[in-house]
């Protein structure tokens, strides 16, 4: 049986609801939640801080769009890999999900360590699935 390596994440969220119930759910899970965020100016600062392996970003924050933190940090010196997440459906975004850097989407019922791995394993073998279930 072969170690997982250990991935370290940020997530970016504008509910503190959330932040705390997915940085406990991935933790207990195995994920190493290394920083949390509200607002691309804190997720900014943190990943440079803490340089994340992947940063888990809420299309929705607020007043301000995952999707414009997903093109800053891929234009940063850290540009960890993004995954989006909502809860609004994946067809709602499908096409400005398809042009963002970001690696995939995965629904917020469906953030999990084994959705997170899939959308990183596809993104690095140079496939791009736009959800973590693999479909294009």
């Amino acid at each position: 049986m072969s170690k997982v390596e250990t991935l370290r994440c940020v997530i970016v969220d504008d509910n503190p609801g959330f932040l705390d119930a997915a940085a406990n759910f991935l933790g207990h899970q195995g994920i190493t939640v290394v920083g949390v965020a509200s607002t691309i100016a804190e997720a900014l600062s943190c990943v440079a801080q803490v340089r994340p392996d992947v940063t888990v970003v809420d299309i929705n924050l607020g007043d301000e769009s995952g999707f414009d933190l997903a093109e800053q940090l891929a234009g940063g010196p850290a540009s960890p890999p993004v995954i989006l997440t909502s809860t609004h459906s994946e067809q709602e975004f499908a096409d400005m999900i398809a042009v963002s850097p970001a690696i995939g989407f995965v629904p917020k019922v469906e953030l999990s360590p084994e959705a997170m791995r899939r959308l990183l394993a596809a993104g690095h073998d140079g496939t791009r699935p736009t959800q973590a279930n693999g479909r294009p």
